[in-house]
């Protein structure tokens, strides 16, 4: 099993590899919203990856850094929790899910822009 802490909530999970972080903290009751289920249409899965940990992660294709340039409070180590895919070297792996996000379908919905 594959240990990950969210912060702040300070929550230490386990999970497989194979699992994104989306999968991973929705199957956790972790407060990250995930709107486009992992379609890479939103930024609701925003999360910030502990620099340490940063280059030990595949880089963003192009859609994943498109989508991230539309999330709240974006730091240079930003990833979408739906794109990062857990494996063995990941055991440890520590990421802080930001207080706010963006959630531009439901914003627009509501007459917000």
């Amino acid at each position: 099993m594959i240990r990950i802490t969210f912060l702040p909530m300070q929550r230490t999970v386990e999970a497989a590899a194979g699992d994104s972080l989306l999968e991973v903290a929705h199957a956790n009751d972790l407060p990250l919203e995930g709107a486009c289920e992992g379609a890479v249409a939103c930024s609701t899965c925003h999360v910030i990856v502990n620099p340490e940990w940063y280059g030990r992660l595949d880089p963003p294709d192009e859609k994943e850094e498109d989508m991230l340039d539309k999330a709240f409070g974006l730091t240079s180590t930003s990833r979408l929790g739906c794109q990062v895919i857990l494996d063995e070297t990941l055991d440890g792996l520590v990421v802080t899910i930001p207080a706010y996000s963006v959630n531009i379908s439901v914003d627009k919905k509501k007459g917000v822009r």
